[in-house]
Formats: structure tokens, sequence, C-alpha cells
């Protein structure tokens, strides 16, 4: 449960580590708190808009997974609603990164093309698109087509072509390979597009420095706090559900 102090994160953001700073509610409105170029890094992981895309497929996902985000109602905007909210997140990312700031989003392949627009548009320069392989994907329908095993990201850089890339010279690809989630990484409760603590570090290690500020607007479960704990950067979190946001205040805590 959400303790008394963590209830004043309803209206600004409260420190629940000495790292990490998270807040309740719509990142829109929540990412006004804070100042013009004081983000170094921004990691997240926003709704796909798939909701009633899945729905309309006529597949069986409920009965095979009761926490799926097709039916968690937050995915559900028609594409119009939904780029327009994408637009006016990517202007807030623009304001609040720093020059040479980064920029990782996961997104569906679907809509990468939107999300490359819409950033452009906002000053944000495109890098490259890369691929999150699962290497325990979900076996669904494994008879009858292609196991769903990839999602995709994209980076960008705020008002300049390059930005922090800790590759200690070596090649770093733009396809990177982990399993889903472990049990430890459900111990405080689930969240239905959760990533995992290895895939969301190498990204936090690669494009920031130690005490650096990283943001995750769509926090959800917290990984990207987790992961800033871990490797010693400040983190700000927003998240809009109250039980994603409890979930998150107690990792965070435990580092896990």
């Amino acid at each position: 449960m959400i303790d008394k102090k963590d209830k004043i994160s309803k209206e600004y953001f409260v420190n629940i580590t000495p790292l990490s700073k998270i807040v309740i509610g719509d990142c829109l409105e929540k990412m006004k708190l804070l100042p013009d170029r004081s983000i170094d890094l921004i990691i997240t992981d926003p709704p796909y808009n798939l909701g009633l895309f899945m729905k309309n497929r006529g597949t069986n996902i409920k009965g095979m997974r009761d926490n799926h985000f097709a039916f968690s109602g937050w995915d559900d905007l028609d594409f119009a609603s939904w780029s327009i909210q994408m637009e006016l997140f990517l202007q807030e990312c623009h304001r609040i990164l720093k020059k040479r700031g980064s920029l990782i989003i996961f997104m569906s392949i679907i809509k990468v093309e939107t999300i490359i627009n819409l950033a452009v548009k906002n000053k944000l320069y495109y890098k490259t698109v890369g691929i999150w392989h699962k290497t325990n994907p979900m076996p669904r329908n494994m008879n009858l087509h292609f196991v769903n095993s990839t999602e995709s990201w994209l980076y960008f850089i705020n008002d300049a072509t390059t930005g922090v890339f800790n590759n200690r010279g070596k090649v770093i690809h733009d396809f990177v390979e982990s399993s889903t989630i472990n049990i430890s990484e459900r111990k405080y409760g689930r969240h239905p597009t959760q990533k995992p603590l290895t895939l969301i570090c190498h990204f936090i290690d690669l494009l920031s420095n130690e005490g650096d500020i990283v943001l995750d607007p769509f926090m959800g479960s917290g990984t990207t706090g987790v992961g800033c704990e871990v490797l010693n950067r400040q983190f700000y979190g927003i998240e809009l559900d109250e039980n994603y946001y409890s979930i998150a205040s107690d990792r965070l805590k435990a580092k896990k």
C-alpha cells in the first residue's frame, strides 16, 4: 500500500530513495514540474495503442493471459487521439532534455514511422531503430504462425546529432537480446508490459553517466528506476496508475 509520505506525490515528485523521486499522475501534466534542459536521458515504454487492434483480431489472448495489455483499459485510443497525445509528449521531451540528451522509446513496429515523424518535427534527431529480441517469448499460436519475439526501440538525440555513448571501444549492435522478466522482478506485483532489468540497464549504462538524471514518464512497475539505483543515476518517474506506482515504490526501495 502507498504510505502517507508517498501520497504527497499525487501533487509533486517525492523522494522514495536518495536517488529516486516519483509522482502519480498524467505525464503530460507532471512533466511540466521539471525545468527546461534538466534531464540527461529519457527511457520509456508508452502505450503502443494496440488494444483495440488486438481485440478486433478475434484472438484468444484473454483466455491465455489475463494480464494482457489489450484488456488493460489504457491502450484503447483511436489513432488520431493517440498521435496527438504522443506529439504533446515528445514536445515535453524536447523541452526538458538537455542539449545532446538522449531518448529511448519502446514502440510497436507498426507505429515506428509515426513516432519518427513526430519526434523529428519536435527537434529530436533520429539516430536509429533497434530490436529487442526475447529469448523466451510466449509461444502463442506457435502451430499457426510466427511467434512474436521482438519489440522495437527508437533512439533520438535532443538538439544535436550525438550524445553520450559509453561503448568503451566495443561494437554495440542495434539488436539487444535477453529473456523476459524473471520471478524476482515480479516479487512486488506484475505489469503487463514490464521490461527486464538487464535490457533497461543496457541503455542506462550506454547512454548516461553516473550521477546523471534519468526520467521515465511511463514508469509502470519502476524498472528504469531500479536500473538507476543499481547504476548510480538519479531517477524521476511518473505513473498514472496508483497500483503500479506502489509496486514501483516497493521495488525502488528494495533495488529489485
